[in-house]
């Protein structure tokens, strides 16, 4: 039995989850998630949480035991606290600015990059070189700043690009001097 998918999903109050087949609906003080489960996996409503089973012992069925459990579980977290992810930006002249919901880089390309919030996705931005990237779908959050992030990934030899908040980057030694 897997560890993680035998364990109950609490639900808290104010969260409000409702089961169709294999559609599981989250609805919660900052918004509305849903998931569809695949067909070897169900979900069953008790009283205060969810029970994620299993059919049978099938390699199939045990490897989305666990992952079941653990979507809805995020979506239950999602709706409730909510996700963020901060990043950070190291480099001369490097720096974001908020444009309404929008982020303007400056990144040391000859033009300024601007991403637009996707549905469901805020930016905060603390200072120029830090900022945040927050949502309920904990997969779009961690999505969009991986993309962020692509735009001038850290650089291995001076470290400037762009970081989440707290990575190590592992740095190189340069050319050899005479």
């Amino acid at each position: 039995m897997s560890r993680i998918g035998r364990l109950p999903v609490s639900i808290p109050s104010g969260v409000d989850v409702k089961v169709e087949g294999q559609d599981v609906f989250v609805k919660g003080p900052k918004g509305e998630l849903s998931l569809t489960v695949v067909q070897p996996i169900t979900v069953e409503l008790g009283e205060g949480n969810l029970e994620v089973k299993r059919p049978d012992d099938e390699r199939d069925s045990r490897s989305r035991h666990g992952l079941t459990r653990s979507l809805i579980n995020n979506m239950v977290l999602g709706v409730t606290e909510g996700y963020e992810k901060k990043l950070e930006i190291h480099g001369t002249g490097y720096r974001v600015a908020a444009k309404g919901s929008n982020l303007e880089f400056s990144l040391g390309y000859s033009h300024p990059i601007v991403i637009e919030a996707p549905a469901g996705i805020s930016f905060a931005v603390e200072n120029p070189t830090r900022f945040s990237v927050q949502g309920i779908d904990k997969q779009l959050v961690g999505e969009v700043a991986a993309n962020i992030r692509k735009l001038r990934k850290p650089d291995p030899y001076k470290g400037k690009g762009v970081r989440y908040a707290g990575e190590q980057i592992r740095r190189k030694v340069g050319k050899a001097g005479k």
